[in-house]
């Protein structure tokens, strides 16, 4: 190997390994969720500047967030399996690197949405940024059970997010999309948790399956799924949305619901991996089906 062979490899390593920094399949479904709440803002066209602007500085915000987790969870992450390919445990970046990267996009967000977009959408932002990479990676999953209830909410504000950007304001009907992502995130993520437990258990992360078994946490998935079906009809009933969300709604809904009760019955992680994957498609498609509808 010729040593330009040799430096063309490390830098396409690298950049490979700043952009698995950024966590790019949960930030497109952040960045996707934030401009379903822009076009859910307006009745038509969303403008421009808020369009282009908005999802560029929610999608770096998000993507710092997310390599600051990968710096403060980098012990955790090097006894999972799951996570021990990561660039700090496997030695592609260092720590210094990673913060350097997660503080520059981070910087280059709050200037985009401050003088591009408004004010307030910068403060929400900061404050979603702050709770996902410092206080729940920080406090909340090293400290309860409930780590994922509480720290959901950071994670579910993206609609919020995009509303806001549009129109400067925060909508009930914005607070109705986040209430779903926020009653979504338990479900979607213990079900993960299920399947891999004696890693988190091995890090000694208190997930709910470690510190009150996974036969607990199987009910409290179909509890939750349930809730969700429920909160996923608001938005038909305040008006918001027409029969076809509903439909899709509640198809969803009944699909989750299908593999939270086969999860509970079968204790199979296989079935909990299932129903971690159906839970993302679920997210999409509600959202997407939400889009169409409101311009059918």
């Amino acid at each position: 190997m010729t040593e330009q062979t040799l430096k063309n490899s490390t830098n396409t390593l690298s950049w490979k390994s700043y952009y698995e920094l950024c966590k790019p399949k949960v930030v497109m479904l952040i960045v996707f969720t934030a401009i379903v709440g822009m076009f859910l803002a307006v009745p038509g066209m969303v403008p421009w500047q808020p369009l282009v602007f908005g999802t560029l500085g929610i999608g770096l915000a998000a993507s710092s967030a997310a390599a600051i987790n990968h710096y403060l969870d980098q012990k955790f992450d090097a006894k999972m399996a799951r996570t021990r390919g990561r660039p700090l445990p496997h030695g592609d970046l260092n720590g210094v690197q990673v913060l350097s990267f997660a503080f520059a996009i981070g910087v280059i967000a709050m200037l985009l949405l401050v003088f591009l977009v408004n004010e307030l959408t910068a403060f929400l932002t900061f404050l979603s940024l702050i709770g996902y990479a410092v206080i729940y990676t920080v406090y909340l999953k090293h400290a309860t059970p409930q780590n994922i209830v509480i720290g959901g909410a950071a994670g579910a504000a993206p609609p919020v997010l995009g509303w806001s950007a549009v129109t400067a304001t925060i909508d009930p009907h914005a607070l109705l999309l986040f209430l779903i992502i926020f009653i979504w995130t338990p479900p979607h993520f213990w079900a993960l948790a299920v399947a891999r437990r004696e890693e988190y258990a091995k890090a000694d992360i208190p997930m709910l399956p470690v510190t009150h078994g996974a036969e607990f946490t199987r009910l409290h998935i179909v509890f939750y799924t349930v809730l969700l079906i429920l909160v996923s009809i608001l938005p038909y009933l305040t008006g918001m949305s027409g029969l076809l969300y509903l439909f899709v709604a509640i198809a969803l809904g009944l699909g989750f619901l299908y593999y939270a009760i086969l999860l509970k019955k079968t204790a199979d992680d296989v079935i909990a991996m299932k129903a971690f994957k159906y839970s993302i498609i679920y997210l999409m498609v509600l959202f997407a089906a939400l889009l169409i509808d409101h311009y059918l």
